[in-house]
């Protein structure tokens, strides 16, 4: 509930603070007092984009700022979203700057905008004639079956599913797609995997081969260098192992006489056992080789598919071309288990959307049961608002699409007079009539659900003095459960208030400004005496307010 008001700088209005209780408050005064500039302020703390042009002195700082007792509204979720700190007496101020620029705060946090407006709507509801088309909009109706369904725990299960079905349908999406593009490359893909395989590289294998080639592709040139290699070294007349072994004997003789003799010939018997070794190694190589075309082929062959492998993927050595089999295995794989993957998420979304349904029936089902109370306690109520011949007749048909708030598809229809035809709401019922509609809807909710703080701007414009009576004792009933305001001309209403307030005007030092004051019990006898028969107040007119407030 709206607790208290401060506005400064804002329109006629230099400075005004006042309070408010609970139950129904009424606001009276006459046309151009300032009733709108009241309604413009509290809108600015609900939301509405600013205009320095309401600002009264345009080089001060305008503040509008409200706070709200919201104890019973259940908002700390919506708190917690916004990131906000939660107070059960919350302020909410507005600001517009000398610069035009404005600024918005909850609990002294800046916000935006769109969490002013995410609070605003929660707090309080600001209802005139021009607004009743809100009764046309699908979502506010479905807000009042649901209401009287007690579907609020259903709609939050059905919301949080379908949240998780189209996000599985989209992960379905991307799996499609993934899969026909997939698709496209996979037979390539699959061509440059079986060359690699067909190829069977191993590490370290370039190196290896080449070497047998260098070998085999020169084989006769080698084993004409060894074997020359092996006669130098063997020969009786010319071999360097026998003339080495001549010179050992030699020096032999002399490694007694002294040390640096048998120094020299240390190192020339190590020679020697080396030359032996070459020699040995010479004699195998030799041995080993043999001419081979068909090997020669072979490796020349595999050489060849290696490099143009290499050339192909753009790679210098085998480890590259094998990790690019690698990759390429993987993509491989990946394509032919998409399907797998895609069965499996298909089935998950089965799964989601049986779910989804049964939550849409649950909803269905006790909105169907619903409607017909709702019917016969509007049709109830308009009787006494003077509408005895108001008839609704509210269809409800199951769609095959999940919508935000089921699977159905609501329709209002109505008919003002007796054996009239059943027409849509906006079309078939008149402005006064949809204001009589909305309190008596309003009325209804509050019986079902704690609605924000209510503001009934004139709904009673064009209304007699019987139905004025009824919508009085209507709004006096909702604010047993709620608070409310109404800003009224008629003193019947007026007479019904918990707390009456009066807009006027005063001149102040040559400037004139908007007031709002709460009456006492005697001003307020005068006040609705003055709503019954003008300024001049007669003794009748007194008797006639005092009978309307007992």
């Amino acid at each position: 509930m709206l607790t208290q008001l401060t506005i400064k700088n804002y329109a006629l209005i230099d400075e005004l603070q006042v309070s408010f209780n609970n139950g129904l408050s009424i606001i009276t005064g006459e046309t151009g007092a300032g009733k709108s500039i009241l309604l413009g302020g509290l809108s600015l703390v609900l939301g509405k984009r600013a205009d320095l042009s309401s600002v009264k002195d345009a080089t001060k700082k305008c503040i509008i700022e409200a706070t709200f007792d919201i104890a019973k509204y259940n908002l700390k979720p919506l708190f917690k979203t916004e990131d906000l700190d939660y107070e059960s007496l919350t302020i909410v101020r507005r600001e517009i700057l000398p610069s035009g620029k404005s600024r918005a705060f909850i609990n002294d946090t800046p916000v935006n905008l769109d969490s002013l407006q995410q609070l605003g709507s929660r707090l309080l509801d600001i209802h005139s004639q021009h607004q009743t088309l809100q009764l046309t909009n699908d979502d506010f109706q479905f807000q009042i079956i649901d209401a009287l369904a007690g579907n609020d725990k259903h709609l939050n299960s059905y919301s949080e599913t379908l949240k998780n079905y189209k996000r599985l349908k989209f992960q379905l999406e991307v799996l499609q797609q993934q899969k026909a593009e997939s698709i496209k490359e996979l037979d390539y893909n699959q061509f440059l995997l079986t060359e690699l395989e067909e190829a069977k590289l191993k590490r370290g294998e370039l190196e290896t081969l080449e070497n047998e080639y260098e070998t085999l592709n020169n084989i006769e040139e080698i084993k004409e260098k060894l074997l020359n290699s092996h006669q130098l070294l063997s020969n009786e007349d010319v071999g360097v192992i026998i003339h080495l072994n001549e010179v050992k004997n030699q020096l032999a003789k002399l490694s007694a006489f002294g040390k640096s003799y048998d120094d020299i010939y240390q190192r020339v018997n190590s020679s020697l056992i080396e030359l032996d070794d070459v020699f040995s190694e010479i004699e195998n190589l030799e041995g080993q080789l043999e001419a081979d075309p068909s090997r020669l082929e072979t490796v020349n062959t595999k050489l060849q598919v290696i490099h143009n492998l290499m050339q192909k993927h753009t790679t210098s050595s085998i480890e590259e071309l094998l990790e690019i089999k690698e990759e390429l295995t993987n993509k491989v794989s990946i394509t032919e288990n998409l399907d797998a993957t895609i069965s499996e998420k298909e089935n998950e979304i089965e799964n989601v959307k049986q779910e989804l349904q049964s939550y849409a029936e649950e909803i269905h089902n006790n909105r169907a049961k619903s409607i017909p109370n709702l019917t016969s306690q509007l049709e109830s109520i308009l009787v006494t608002l003077g509408m005895p011949n108001a008839k609704f007749h509210i269809e409800l048909q199951s769609s095959e699409s999940f919508l935000s708030n089921g699977t159905d598809i609501l329709q209002f229809l109505f008919s003002a007079n007796k054996g009239g035809q059943f027409n849509d709401l906006k079309k078939s019922a008149s402005g006064g009539e949809l204001s009589r509609i909305m309190l008596a809807i309003k009325s209804i909710l509050s019986n079902y659900t704690q609605l924000p703080t209510i503001m009934f701007d004139e709904i009673d414009t064009g209304v007699s003095g019987e139905i004025s009576n009824k919508m009085a004792n209507i709004m006096q009933q909702m604010s047993k459960t709620m608070q409310v305001f109404t800003i009224t001309h008629l003193p019947q209403i007026a007479a019904k208030g918990d707390t009456h307030f009066k807009v006027f005007k005063e001149d102040i030092n040559e400037v004139t400004q908007t007031q709002l004051k709460k009456l006492t019990p005697e001003e307020r006898i005068v006040e609705i005496a003055q709503m019954l028969g003008g300024v001049n107040v007669s003794n009748s007119a007194i008797e006639h307010a005092k009978q309307l407030l007992n």
